[in-house]
């Protein structure tokens, strides 16, 4: 498999795993999160490992060895990206199987498996974007909605979209549920790695809230910001946070 066709395979079954494992009546609530994430992480590290053993790998739920930062070719997953919303069994959460190579998000899937009848999103087929609404939807947090992101929505007379898991988040732009993913509260690089490849293979803008590049496989994997948006949006979204510094 290439590795953009290894990155949704893995995220569809890790996907069809948490299905299984909420499903199973075992768990609830956190221990059901936790149950999740160390089922769906167990599978992915060990399927990458196995099929690509020549490259480094950044889960969240792994114990991080920085040799990585020395490898060129680097997978960075996220076995449940919103395990909030996992626990509480809603469809806003996210599978993430994402590889760097030389610090750019290049190929991987970001897998839905809480809508109907599971979605996987990937670099390698490509889907075309719905028309944007007639005004831009921001997506963002429902519990803490960045500052920025509301301040611009308000400037560009949006609308705001609360949803969960980053990946959700940056999927809904692809999906036409929103227009604009503006991220300024903090992320890891397992949050955005798999997402951003993906968007970036749909067409969309990608970058930090500066607009410089993001760049993953770094020692210290704390991003704190991010945006994602429909191309005809960057422009402006770039200004308007600048005009706010």
């Amino acid at each position: 498999m290439t590795d953009a066709q290894l990155a949704a395979h893995l995220a569809e079954i890790a996907g069809r795993i948490l299905i299984d494992v909420r499903e199973s009546g075992v768990f609830a609530g956190k221990a059901l999160g936790k149950a999740g994430d160390a089922t769906a992480n167990e599978f992915l590290c060990h399927a990458i490992r196995t099929a690509r053993p020549d490259d480094a790998l950044l889960s969240e739920e792994e114990k991080d060895d920085t040799a990585r930062c020395s490898v060129e070719r680097t997978w960075i997953v996220d076995p449940v990206d919103g395990t909030r919303e996992y626990g509480e069994e809603r469809s806003d959460w996210a599978v993430h199987v994402g590889l760097s190579i030389g610090g750019v998000a290049t190929s991987g899937a970001v897998a839905l498996p809480g809508l109907d009848g599971g979605v996987v999103l990937r670099t390698d087929q490509p889907v075309a974007l719905p028309d944007p609404a007639p005004q831009p939807r921001f997506v963002v947090s429902r519990t803490r909605p960045a500052t920025e992101a509301q301040a611009v929505c308000a400037a560009m007379g949006g609308d705001l979209v609360p949803m969960g898991s980053a990946g959700a988040k940056a999927m809904a732009v692809i999906r036409g549920d929103a227009e604009i993913y503006l991220h300024s509260g903090g992320q890891y690089e397992w949050d955005s790695c798999a997402p951003v490849a993906v968007a970036r293979a749909h067409g969309l803008h990608c970058s930090r809230i500066d607009g410089s590049p993001l760049v993953y496989n770094r020692r210290d994997p704390y991003m704190p910001d991010l945006l994602i948006c429909r191309r005809e949006y960057a422009a402006r979204v770039l200004e308007l946070v600048a005009g706010r510094g």
